[in-house]
C-alpha cells in the first residue's frame, strides 16, 4: 500500500468497523457454550473461529490494498471462475456431507463454494448492471440479467442448498432494484417465481411432480407453520424448529447465561454452533442480548447503506447494494428460522455461526464494501 493509499484510511468507516467488531466478539463469547456439546474441549471450535477471522481480516487488509475498480478487469473470467468452480463441487472431485454435495476438498482442507460464489456473484453482475444503465426497462433487457444470475444459482440449488440459492435471488432484487430495473417488471418477475415455486411445491405433493428438492427440504417448507404436523408429532422435520422456539422461549429477559441452557447444554437443540446459534443466544444471553446482536447488525447494514450512498461509482453503488441485500437476507431468514416464523433452510447467521467458508466470504464482502467506503471521495492530505 502506497502513500496516497494509506491517506485513503482516513476517510474508512469507523463505526462501521466497530459494529463488525462488536459482531464478531460476540461470536466469540458465545462459541464456547454453543459448541461445548460437540467436543470435550469447549475451546475447539473457538480456537478454529478467530483462525477464520484472522484469515479474513488479512483478507480485508489484501482488498483494501487495491482500487476496487480493477475487479472490473477481470469480471468476465471471475464469472467463468465462479461456474467452473461450481461444476467442480458436483463431479466426482466434490465432497459430500449431511446428504448434499458442497465441498471441495484440497488435501487437509475443505472449502464450501457456494458462500465463495455469493461475492463472485455479486462482483461480476455489478460490473453486468453498470454497463447496462438505462437499459432495464423490457422484459427483453431484463432477461439476460435474470439468466446471468440464475445459471450459478441452479447450480447451487443442485448440490442441492435451497438456502444459499434463495440468497442469490435476493441479491438479484436488491442490486436490480438499486441499478434501476423497472419496477413493476421487476415486481412481475419476483411474483410469477413465487407462485411459480408454490405451484411446484403444491404439484409435488399432490400429484408427486418432480421438483429439484430433497423430501427432507420439502417437509422443511411444509411443516414450519406447525411443526408438530410433520407426521411424527413433532419429531421428524419439525424437530429442529420446536427445539429452537423452546430455546428462544425459555431465556427470558436475561438468559440462563452461558453454559446453562438446557436446550443446548443436554443438547436438545441441534447445529447449536452454526445455524441455531441465534436460539443458543436467546436461551442463554436472553431478550437483551439477543437486541444487542441484532442491533448491531441493523447499524452494519444501516452504515452500508451510507456508504453505498456516497460511492463514486455505479460500480461501487451496486457491489455494496448486492453485499447489504446478501447481509440483510441471511441474517432475516436466520433469526426467522430460530424463532418459527421462517422455514428451515440451513442458512448461518452471517459473522456469527461457526464456519470458516462462511466466516471468510462475509468478511471479504465486507471488505469490498470498506473499500468502497475508503475510495468514496479525493484524498484527504
Amino acid at each position: 500500500m502506497n502513500l496516497p493509499e494509506k491517506k485513503m484510511l482516513k476517510n474508512i468507516d469507523y463505526m462501521f468497523v466497530l459494529a463488525l467488531i462488536g459482531i464478531l466478539g460476540l461470536s466469540i463469547t458465545v462459541m464456547p457454550s454453543a459448541s461445548a456439546i460437540n467436543t470435550s474441549n469447549p475451546f475447539f471450535f473457538v480456537k478454529r473461529q478467530l483462525i477464520f477471522i484472522a484469515i479474513g481480516l488479512v483478507a480485508i487488509t489484501f482488498i483494501l490494498s487495491f482500487d476496487y475498480k480493477q475487479f472490473q478487469k477481470y469480471s468476465k473470467y471471475l464469472y467463468a471462475l465462479n461456474i467452473i468452480i461450481l461444476l467442480l463441487v458436483l463431479s466426482p472431485l466434490g465432497h459430500s456431507a449431511k446428504g448434499a454435495q458442497r465441498w471441495i476438498t484440497m488435501g487437509p482442507f475443505a472449502f464450501q463454494a457456494s458462500e465463495f460464489a455469493k461475492i463472485l456473484v455479486i462482483i461480476t453482475f455489478a460490473d453486468f448492471l453498470a454497463k447496462r444503465q438505462g437499459k432495464l426497462e423490457t422484459l427483453k433487457q431484463l432477461i439476460p440479467c435474470l439468466v446471468f444470475v440464475a445459471i450459478p444459482m441452479l447450480l447451487v440449488l443442485m448440490q442441492p442448498d435451497l438456502g444459499t440459492s434463495l440468497v442469490f435471488v435476493a441479491i438479484f432484487i436488491g442490486m436490480m432494484f438499486i441499478a434501476g430495473a423497472n419496477p413493476k417488471l421487476l415486481v412481475g418477475l419476483i411474483s410469477t417465481g413465487l407462485l411459480g415455486g408454490i405451484g411446484l411445491i403444491y404439484s409435488n405433493l399432490k400429484w408427486g411432480t418432480w421438483v429439484p428438492l430433497k423430501d427432507y427440504q420439502l417437509m422443511r417448507l411444509v411443516v414450519f407453520l406447525n411443526p408438530y404436523e410433520d407426521g411424527m408429532g413433532g419429531r421428524g422435520a419439525g424437530y429442529q424448529l420446536i427445539q429452537s422456539q423452546v430455546a428462544v422461549g425459555s431465556g427470558g429477559l436475561t438468559g440462563k447465561g452461558l453454559f446453562q441452557g438446557s436446550q443446548v447444554q443436554l443438547n436438545f437443540l441441534p447445529e447449536h454452533h452454526t445455524d441455531f446459534i441465534f436460539s443458543v443466544v436467546g436461551e442463554e444471553l436472553g431478550f437483551i442480548g439477543a437486541v444487542i446482536i441484532l442491533a448491531l447488525y441493523f447499524f452494519l447494514v444501516y452504515r452500508s447503506i451510507d456508504i453505498m450512498a456516497n460511492a463514486k461509482d455505479m460500480f461501487g453503488v451496486l457491489m455494496v447494494a448486492g453485499i447489504t441485500s446478501m447481509l440483510v437476507f441471511h441474517v432475516f431468514v436466520n433469526v426467522g428460522m430460530a424463532i418459527g416464523i421462517m422455514p428451515i433452510t440451513g442458512l448461518p447467521l452471517p459473522l456469527f455461526s461457526y464456519g470458516g467458508s462462511s466466516m471468510l466470504a462475509n468478511l471479504i464482502g465486507l471488505g469490498i464494501v470498506l473499500n468502497v467506503n475508503i475510495r468514496r471521495k479525493k484524498i484527504i492530505f
